[in-house]
């Protein structure tokens, strides 16, 4: 090997590494592009059988179907919107235009409700909660924070108008794209390719809607908890906990500790022995039976259909995801693994272990 030879090899390696640092620069320039083409991806998804539905039974060609499609995400959107935003503004600006020190003097009065209630069970408070936790605390961040979100209103607006135009066309040339797509895959593997993306179509779609169905449930029950012991805002709470369940496992640990400090935020001046705490420990029960009828019921029977595989097998598949991963792995986990069974069920038939779990596939 002469010297030559080892200068163009390392040449060659410097221009590979330029050549991926440059890729992953510009990809992370344009990560808001690929975010809307990935929330695109997934409307189109939700919305193939909707475009299905309305071609069959209301006979419309391809471009009423998509219009129809388009409109129900936009009505769904905006009622989200109109019943939720109104709210959120209401206590944004509320807050904004609170004294920081009134918000610090409320967080101290609750910590000494709750020191004087363990205290008087012969708890030592100390070891639980710690006395000076407020005055390292800079509350003034809230005022900030909650205009900043006010601020961000346009954006979501731009984003939401992309996503939408994007899914347009992703719905409307569906056709196109395969036909595009036909034309630069090898021959030799055509068929199992098409194979492949048809039913990852199929399982995707069924998933995402699922995952839909799953969060509304979850939203009706979590409103029904909080409407019964009349915790203020009990629609925004509800909202927020809900989506917050996307996260497995830990995203419905995070939207009760949030439902709980709300709570008792929200009840601040009564009696904290009677009238807060019972009330907290009261939603929080509440969220805990939801969380049972979720992750026995509502979940395994909704996610087992959806993607044809088994509530141990997708409990299994997100936990690993999440230590490798973290919270993005867990949630991206249940369809990279169902993209990942089909492409093995088409590719790889043979083998045993690809048999035995996609078996139902």
């Amino acid at each position: 090997m002469t010297s030559k030879t080892i200068a163009n090899g390392i040449l060659r390696a410097i221009g590979v590494l330029a050549a991926i640092f440059i890729v992953l620069y510009f990809l992370w320039q344009i990560q808001s592009v690929l975010i809307y083409l990935l929330v695109a991806m997934i409307l189109t998804l939700i919305g193939n059988p909707m475009m299905a539905f309305f071609k069959r039974r209301f006979k419309f060609n391809n471009i009423f179907a998509v219009i129809a499609t388009l409109l129900i995400f936009i009505s769904v959107i905006a009622g989200f919107i109109l019943m939720s935003v109104p709210l959120i503004v209401n206590q944004g600006q509320n807050l904004a235009l609170l004294n920081t020190r009134a918000i610090e003097e409320n967080i101290t009065q609750l910590v000494t409700q709750i020191t004087i209630f363990l205290e008087s069970h012969n708890i030592d408070s100390s070891q639980l909660l710690k006395a000076n936790v407020t005055s390292k605390l800079n509350f003034n961040f809230i005022p900030n924070f909650l205009n900043a979100i006010l601020g961000t209103l346009s954006s979501f607006g731009i984003g939401l108008a992309s996503v939408l135009f994007i899914t347009f066309f992703f719905l409307k040339d569906t056709n196109l794209f395969i036909n595009g797509f036909k034309e630069i895959i090898p021959d030799a593997h055509e068929e199992k390719i098409l194979n492949s993306l048809n039913k990852i179509n199929n399982l995707l779609s069924r998933y995402f809607i699922g995952l839909l169905i799953q969060l509304f449930i979850i939203f009706i029950l979590y409103l029904v908890v909080l409407l019964i012991f009349g915790v203020p805002n009990a629609f925004v709470i509800a909202f927020l906990c809900a989506v917050l369940n996307i996260i497995p496992y830990i995203g419905p640990l995070i939207g009760s500790v949030m439902a709980a400090i709300l709570t008792m935020l929200s009840n601040l001046g009564n009696d904290f022995q009677s009238e807060i705490l019972p009330t907290t420990i009261y939603v929080m029960i509440g969220f805990w039976i939801v969380q049972v009828i979720d992750n026995n019921v509502s979940s395994p029977l909704i996610f087992s259909n959806s993607v044809k595989s088994h509530p141990l097998e997708i409990f299994l598949v997100i936990l690993i995801a999440g230590f490798l991963f973290g919270i993005l792995g867990m949630i991206i986990a249940v369809p990279l693994y169902t993209i990942l069974k089909v492409i093995g069920k088409e590719f790889l038939p043979e083998n045993k272990i690809v048999q035995l779990l996609t078996k139902n596939i």
